[in-house]
């Protein structure tokens, strides 16, 4: 039996190098529309490191270079901040921002590549991914920076936050689409509970709090646990400047959303949240296996279930409910529709706690209720699905999917460059290496980018 960490083995072993190829073997037509990078973060600490948290692992992007039906390249890079070399988070005088995994979430705004976890500044990394160095928005960012901004499709704005579990614990900003902040207050009524994601809905800023809050006793590195005298809610505010005296918490049931897939207002006016949800006993299997406690299981998210809340601004009343029984993570969409009420959306699949059902990548219709799933195959974990759309799309999933296979049979990985209609394949670029499995990461098309990569 084996008493390695299991976020340091099999489709988590960590890349031991950094490298770059060139001129990728392609299987399949690429549509030569997909002309831009492919950039996907993971927590990959340096050989012979052995974090005592999952998330405590450093952080190393992985890019994919696609042009005019080309893969021209691959690389690899960690993100060097100070943690990378040891540099402590707490020091004599508080907090480093500096000293990041940088390993969420990798973004761009305002031509800028962004490395982003939630305790920490953003760290910004040049188009081939090596690292220019911490970010604070011209020193206006005065926070940690959650890892899941939010890009408003009509207006080009970022919004997004900063959450500490000492007061102020929860502050807000909004940049414009040139990358500067225009404003930013603390929101009142928030608690030290965990705040790792959140939603924009066209008119409103919508918060979760769940059932995990700050534990001082937690040695893990991570000073969070679940706690039942922590009440679980949804604040949400008016955007805008004047938001934060208008905000209003919903209680709801007990439990915990790390990812949120979308909210928007319904035809009636009520908010409609979406996001995978644990109880009690999942957060413990999921953290278990974090932070490699006995007992572990053999998976994270074994019992992660879509769940939707709808919220009556007018009455106060929050109906929730469990809208599938399939363990699914990292939702995503097509973002045009973020803040939006959206017709389709998409999920990684797991095995569930008693190790049925398998990896995959699922599609929800929630007009039809349908669910969709492409099955990656044995021993293999597809990455987040990022949701690209099709030159010329009329509809909402008239596009395409991207996500990096882990292969541990072949020990190998691929890009899967999938139809969102039907989650057929439609190319395969095969990697020169096996991608360690990982979290979070965006597509950034050559519009949107400097275009001085090599």
């Amino acid at each position: 039996m084996t008493t390695a960490k299991p976020y340091l083995i099999g489709h988590y072993a960590p890349a031991v190098d950094e490298l770059t190829a060139t001129e990728l073997t392609v299987e399949g037509s690429l549509p030569r529309e997909l002309t831009g990078r492919l950039i996907r973060n993971s927590h990959n600490p340096k050989p012979g490191v052995t974090p005592t948290h999952w998330f405590k692992g450093s952080g190393m992007v992985h890019g994919i270079r696609l042009r005019d039906g080309r893969a021209e390249w691959y690389r690899n890079r960690w993100v060097h901040t100070p943690a990378l070399d040891g540099a402590p988070y707490m020091t004599d005088h508080g907090p480093d921002l500096t000293a990041s995994t940088a390993g969420t979430h990798v973004i761009e705004h305002a031509g800028r590549l962004l490395a982003l976890c939630e305790a920490n500044l953003p760290f910004e990394l040049t188009p081939d991914l090596d690292t220019v160095g911490a970010y604070d928005f011209d020193g206006k960012l005065r926070s940690a920076m959650t890892a899941h901004p939010k890009t408003d499709p009509a207006t080009g704005e970022l919004h997004f936050f900063g959450s500490s579990p000492i007061p102020p614990h929860l502050i807000y900003y909004v940049a414009d689409a040139t990358g500067q902040i225009t404003h930013s207050f603390e929101v009142p009524g928030a608690t030290a509970s965990l705040k790792h994601d959140f939603a924009i809905t066209r008119h409103h800023v919508v918060f979760i709090e769940g059932t995990v809050t700050f534990d001082p006793a937690e040695h893990s590195g991570i000073p969070y646990s679940w706690n039942d005298a922590q009440p679980a809610r949804i604040g949400v505010m008016p955007r805008g400047p004047q938001g934060a005296s208008k905000i209003r918490w919903f209680p709801i049931e007990p439990g915990n959303m790390l990812h949120a897939a979308n909210a928007y207002e319904d035809t009636q006016g009520r908010i409609v949240l979406e996001g995978p949800t644990v109880d009690r006993e999942g957060f413990q299997l999921s953290w278990n296996w974090w932070v490699g406690a006995p007992g572990r299981g053999t998976e994270p998210n074994t019992r992660s279930h879509n769940r939707r809340w709808t919220i009556d601004l007018t009455t106060g009343r929050v109906d929730e409910q469990t809208i599938d029984d399939l363990a699914t993570e990292f939702p995503t969409l097509n973002e045009d529709y973020l803040g939006a009420e959206h017709r389709y959306q998409y999920a990684v699949s797991f095995p569930d706690q008693e190790g049925q059902g398998s990896y995959g990548i699922v599609k929800y219709d929630r007009t039809t209720g349908e669910r969709l799933i492409h099955d990656a195959g044995d021993a293999r974990l597809p990455s987040e699905a990022v949701y690209v759309p099709a030159a010329g799309a009329t509809r909402e999933d008239d596009g395409y999917l991207l996500t990096v296979v882990s292969d541990l049979k072949q020990n190998a990985s691929q890009l899967l460059v999938l139809d969102a209609s039907d989650l057929n394949r439609i190319a395969t670029v095969h990697l020169p290496r096996r991608v360690t499995g990982g979290i979070h990461g965006s597509w950034i098309p050559d519009a949107d980018a400097d275009g001085s990569d090599s």
